[in-house]
């Protein structure tokens, strides 16, 4: 089964169904409130799958996290290394802090990120590891995941930090590219 990044249209950001992430829509907007800020109601709706449309966002975490880690400890802070890696939910606005939300059916608390505060993070690694601008830009289908397997093995010859270790380089384009779409789009993006 695995882990995967994916892009949340507003009914199912909003549904109570099982699958729904109502409950955390319904607990951020009390959070936001009680910070002063107004709620996150405007959420765009599902979009009928259209392959390289980069209307929605869908990868999977199959490749080993090691180096990437290892190249966060390296570039960034302890602080942002949480932020561009901790969070469950990412929104495309920007927030003063993570907010931590309990979750009713977990025994753990999901963290909220705004993708303005994970942006510069990921271009960050992006710029210390040479991504390529190859890279994909819509994530729509494992496109991300599918490049890594096959073009960027290929072009592995050309030399840069990124060819060093590809499971690193997929994860710096990721989060890259999660966040840019989470603005791009206005949507939520969440970890499940």
């Amino acid at each position: 089964m695995g882990m995967y990044l994916v892009s949340v249209g507003a009914e199912e950001w909003f549904g109570d169904e099982e699958d729904g992430w109502g409950e955390v829509a319904s607990a951020l907007n009390t959070e936001l409130r009680q910070r002063g800020l107004p709620p996150y109601e405007d959420v765009p709706p599902e979009t009928d799958f259209a392959p390289g449309s980069g209307q929605a966002f869908e990868e999977k975490l199959t490749p080993s996290t090691t180096g990437f880690l290892t190249l966060c400890q390296t570039h960034l802070s302890r602080e942002e290394s949480e932020i561009l890696c901790g969070w469950t939910v990412l929104v495309p606005f920007s927030l003063d802090e993570e907010i931590w939300l309990p979750i009713e059916s977990g025994d753990y608390d999901s963290m909220v990120a705004g993708a303005p505060q994970v942006l510069p993070l990921a271009e960050k690694l992006a710029v210390a590891i040479d991504l390529p601008p190859e890279t994909p830009a819509t994530c729509d289908n494992l496109d991300l995941s599918m490049w890594f397997r096959h073009q960027a093995e290929e072009m592995a010859t050309r030399t840069g930090p990124w060819s060093n270790d590809l499971d690193t380089a997929f994860y710096v384009a990721l989060f890259l590219r999660a966040a840019q779409h989470s603005i791009r789009r206005g949507c939520p993006i969440i970890c499940t």
